[in-house]
């Protein structure tokens, strides 16, 4: 049997403890979507008649936010009612992704709506 004294444990532990804190440092995550504000704003043309032609086919859709139906009582129809859910608009269909639900947003759809909300939801 051998014994290790104090110093050479010390040393036979070092190596391994370092290699585990690195390893538990280091990840590997979709940028996208813990920062889903990357968009290059400078390339894209967020306007709201851009903003509206996927309103009108991704989310005014029957059974969803139109004056018919309404789903959770948000109406996505005119520029007003965009401008006043811009918030819920980020959170649900560019953070959570949950919206629309089935049909999802394209990566120039996410890009086009996370500008023009963070330019201050312009009528233009």
């Amino acid at each position: 049997m051998h014994s290790y004294n104090n110093g050479m444990l010390l040393k036979a532990m070092t190596l391994p403890v370092i290699i585990i804190l690195l390893a538990a440092g280091c990840y590997y995550d979709k940028g996208e979507l813990i920062y889903p504000d990357t968009a290059d704003c400078s390339k894209v043309n967020a306007t709201y008649t851009a903003v509206k032609a996927i309103l009108t086919t991704k989310c005014n859709t029957a059974g969803c936010h139109n004056t018919a139906s309404a789903a959770g009582s948000i109406v996505l129809e005119t520029y007003d009612q965009a401008k006043a859910q811009a918030g819920r608009i980020k959170q649900r269909a560019i953070v959570d992704k949950t919206m629309p639900p089935g049909s999802p947003l394209t990566a120039s759809d996410i890009s086009l709506l996370t500008c023009w909300i963070n330019s201050g939801t312009p009528n233009n």
